[in-house]
């Protein structure tokens, strides 16, 4: 019987047109602009200067500290410049610049497609390389892998969970690396948790994707310390709480960390790369992302370089004219999914590590109602899967009562979107608590 998470959530469309289309390997760029801001925590610090020459996974900046992560080039040839440049949405951040000639490998990453079932490194190699690998969350908030898999004084891991959820509309990317490289996946997700200390292993996945529990659960079936766990298909059933609350029945407490409840929670996709990682001895220079809308033309999975500019991936999917401007038939591309993406206003921006997709939207598609009054309908609260009250966040957050903002624990708001999604008065909720978050976070660091 399918599990799911106890409080709130919405079931929006999925629109997964893109899950039968296999990864294709995108076209090495002539040049990409590598940030250093490809994690949560410190940016990189750049090793590397103008007029060097550097291999494919070449280090070329080192972690800033514990809560960092180091970068790797994703191409071979010269570095161009280190300087700031736009991202997705037009912030200036240091980076890398690297224009291509030919595609020449570091010689000690093995290019092989045969697979390497044995495991021979120790937890404590396993966890160095990881570090040194540049790995981080592929599920969003691309956090460094190795300090999740540090648990906090005091707490101990129980259970490694892989999120195969993958609710976010749109998006297939997971589905397709679980449906192609599963048993990666699943000896990715054993070195981890061996790292935690032989925990219990727990894969979660959708129902939505039977294809991809078939499979997982007959890989799986000769480990005694894995277990597939089949989901309901509701949104946000991949947060990270809401996983747990699903596959265990334990509660994250407001202010808590997800390990105080004895459970890590890794995306399949970056045990992928922790594969890769440690078996292949290639970094996180790749991942894959979908490229999705309505348009059955325009549905695609590929595997990346980091740093690649956005504009590439939509004009070889088909949704840029003969000028290299967007297509007229659609009106925004949005970095991510529907319910927690970002509009695009760059194209010329990179995509990073943790990049997971772009959708497409038509004019009509995009076109919301003009927002009407609060109805006191409490929709928003009983979609909430945090049990917050957006309505009052949003009243606070418009008035500048930052205190009491905090006092009613805006913090815990995972911006999942729920919220926006189930208001009848089309009330922008999200935006407002989103912006009030970042000001109250601002004044938090200036105190």
């Amino acid at each position: 019987m399918s599990k799911t998470f106890s409080i709130g959530g919405i079931h929006p469309k999925d629109s997964k047109f893109s899950k039968d289309k296999p990864i294709e390997e995108f076209p090495v760029p002539k040049r990409v602009v590598i940030s250093m801001n490809q994690h949560l925590g410190m940016p990189a610090v750049p090793v590397v200067k103008k007029g060097d020459t550097v291999k494919v996974g070449q280090l070329i900046a080192e972690p800033a500290g514990f809560v960092s992560a180091p970068v790797h080039a994703s191409v071979s040839g010269t570095v161009a410049d280190v300087a700031p440049y736009p991202d997705f949405l037009g912030k200036k951040v240091l980076s890398v610049v690297i224009d291509t000639a030919g595609d020449e490998w570091l010689e000690t990453i093995d290019r092989t497609h045969e697979i390497k079932h044995e495991i021979t490194a120790t937890p404590q190699e396993i966890f160095k390389i990881i570090s040194d690998s540049g790995i981080v969350g592929l599920g969003g908030a691309a956090f460094p892998t190795h300090v999740k898999l540090t648990p906090l004084e005091g707490m101990k891991a129980e259970y490694l969970i892989l999120n195969g959820a993958e609710c976010e509309p749109y998006l297939t990317s997971d589905y397709r690396l679980m449906t192609e490289h599963a048993q990666e996946i699943l000896i990715g997700g054993e070195m981890m948790r061996r790292v935690l200390g032989d925990v219990a292993g727990i894969i979660g996945i959708e129902e939505n994707k039977p294809k991809a529990i078939e499979i997982m659960k007959k890989l799986t079936s000769n480990y005694l310390q894995w277990e597939v766990v089949p989901l309901k298909k509701r949104y946000p059933q991949g947060g990270e709480k809401q996983l747990i609350d699903a596959v265990l029945g334990r509660k994250v407490p407001s202010f808590s960390l997800p390990i105080s409840t004895g459970a890590v929670v890794q995306n399949v996709g970056t045990a992928y790369a922790v594969y890769e990682a440690v078996q292949k001895r290639k970094p996180l220079i790749t991942n894959v992302l979908t490229i999705s809308s309505s348009d059955p033309s325009i549905q695609k999975n590929y595997r990346f370089r980091v740093g690649t500019p956005i504009r590439e991936f939509l004009s070889a999917a088909g949704a840029m004219d003969k000028e290299g401007n967007l297509s007229r038939a659609f009106a925004k591309v949005v970095n991510g999914g529907p319910m927690m993406g970002k509009p695009v206003s760059n194209l010329d921006g990179p995509v990073m590590k943790s990049t997971s997709g772009f959708v497409l939207f038509t004019s009509k598609e995009t076109k919301r109602q003009e927002p009407g009054e609060c109805i006191r309908c409490s929709k928003c609260f009983q979609a909430c899967p945090m049990r917050l009250q957006p309505y009052l966040l949003y009243q606070l957050a418009l008035a500048g009562r930052t205190e009491e903002l905090d006092e009613n624990r805006v913090f815990d708001c995972i911006e999942c979107g729920c919220c926006l999604y189930s208001c009848p008065a089309h009330i922008p909720l999200l935006d407002q608590i989103r912006l009030a978050k970042n000001v109250s976070l601002k004044n938090k660091r200036k105190k």
